[in-house]
């Protein structure tokens, strides 16, 4: 490993297709035994070198419009759903040519579209009004959530439910299946008289499956409630599951400044904002390879950009020996939310995208440079 993190260059997003795997394995596996099927939600990880690989795992794609819809259509063979909290009128044609599931937000995009997608499985997603979460960014019930038909709207429009095949959830984030319990206890209470006449139920994503403490036989359970008393077929729409734990983000030590706080402040070439933006979303603090939080190790560090934006820091950590300017640091699982979120704000560069197989033979699938910031611009 050591020596294939000094190889790389930087910054570079690493993937691993033995941890891919294990993870498609264990989603394979839940296919299987509870007959639900389960999409790659690009959103989250649209690594498209090793679709080939995740479409022997799994059923198909979720999107979240045109273009990650085409990209499933190019190189995944499998089903190919959509949803959008909104679609375009210019893009509604070619998404219902490439979509074999399109999924609307509100009786009102249904209604409009209709005549377009008639001749394809059309689902409508719910709200269903229940929060498990604290992050109010990434809270689809929250009071003013543009997310989901509410109950209200529902009861109102229950003359368009033969257009409908099916329904979608999509409430969880970074969550185990004690959420889903929740939130399906909640979908029943307020739509579970109409859950029978649909032919499928989408569950959406944030189901951290692959994730070690996760209680995957409470999720089959709940699957299995669910086809025995409404007789739905059964979604899921995991990305972090699928690459959780998969990737890394090599970065190289530009400089490293004196103490001011009795923290010194590290300069490296991975950018927070640029490169892994969740980790001011969120926010959250990325775990680094042999590193521990403040105090716990000798040598004390605030990590940042080379970027003007004051707060462009990545996290503050604590090392075992001193940070010399060109070491490199790991930051740990970065196949999610990265590659599909990043930018070239202040004229960074994007990080390298590089395939690692089992014996730790890598390839760089990707490389930028000036062009593909020029690209952005006019």
């Amino acid at each position: 490993m050591d020596t294939l993190i000094s190889k790389v260059p930087t910054p570079s997003y690493l993937v691993f297709q033995r941890q891919l795997e294990r993870n498609l394995k264990i989603l394979s596996t839940l296919q299987r035994e509870t007959g639900a099927k389960i999409l790659l939600a690009q959103k989250c990880f649209s690594m498209f070198h090793f679709y080939p690989l995740i479409e022997k795992y799994l059923s198909g794609t979720a999107s979240s419009g045109l273009f990650e819809a085409m990209l499933a259509d190019e190189y995944f063979d499998g089903e190919n759903h959509v949803y959008s909290p909104a679609y375009r009128p210019d893009e509604i044609e070619r998404i219902a040519a490439i979509c074999d599931h399109i999924v609307f937000n509100s009786f009102n995009q249904l209604k409009k579209f209709y005549p377009a997608v008639k001749h394809k499985s059309i689902g409508l997603r719910l709200n269903p009004e229940h929060s498990t979460q604290a992050h109010a960014i990434y809270d689809p019930c929250s009071p003013t959530s543009r997310l989901g038909v509410r109950l209200k709207e529902f009861a109102q429009n229950i003359d368009q439910l033969d257009r409908l095949d099916g329904l979608h959830i999509h409430t969880l984030c970074e969550q185990n299946s004690d959420a889903l319990d929740e939130t399906v206890a909640a979908l029943e209470k307020n739509f579970g008289g109409w859950l029978g006449r649909m032919k499928w139920l989408n569950l959406g994503g944030g189901h951290h499956i692959t994730r070690s403490d996760y209680d995957i036989d409470r999720l089959k359970r709940i699957i299995a409630r669910l086809k025995r008393n409404y007789d739905v077929e059964i979604y899921l729409e995991p990305g972090e599951a699928v690459a959780l734990n998969a990737g890394v983000l090599v970065t190289t030590v530009l400089e490293v400044q004196p103490s001011v706080d009795g923290i010194s402040n590290v300069i490296v070439d991975a950018s927070a904002a640029c490169h892994m933006p969740d980790v001011i979303e969120m926010p959250y603090r990325p775990p680094i390879k042999n590193s521990a939080r403040i105090g716990e190790k000798a040598f004390n560090y605030r990590l940042g950009a080379a970027t003007c934006l004051a707060g462009d820091v990545i996290g503050e950590y604590s090392f075992d020996a001193p940070i010399r300017e060109g070491d490199r640091l790991v930051l740990e699982d970065m196949a999610i939310y990265t590659m599909v979120k990043n930018n070239t704000f202040n004229g960074m560069n994007l990080p390298a995208i590089v395939a690692v197989d089992d014996e730790n033979n890598f390839e760089i699938v990707r490389a930028f440079g000036y062009n593909d910031f020029k690209g952005r611009l006019s």
